[in-house]
């Protein structure tokens, strides 16, 4: 039994200027890696959040419970 054989495809041809990325396309990106930077190098901001009490209550009755 004889396997059947492949052509190879024709090699890509270069798209010229329908191949180029939008301008969003790179925009995007760098605004969001410049926002993230932003905000690791201004920690001022950021403010630690208060929990419930009652989710509080609720954990440490659950911790007491495994330590018994």
């Amino acid at each position: 039994m004889s396997a059947p054989t492949h052509t190879r495809p024709h090699p890509a041809t270069r798209a010229g200027a329908a191949g180029r990325l939008p301008w969003w396309a790179l925009a995007l990106p760098v605004l969001a890696f410049t926002a993230l930077l932003a905000l690791i190098l201004n920690p001022s901001d950021a403010h630690a959040a208060t929990g419930d009490p009652a989710i509080t209550r609720l954990f440490e009755h659950v911790q007491q419970l495994m330590t018994r």
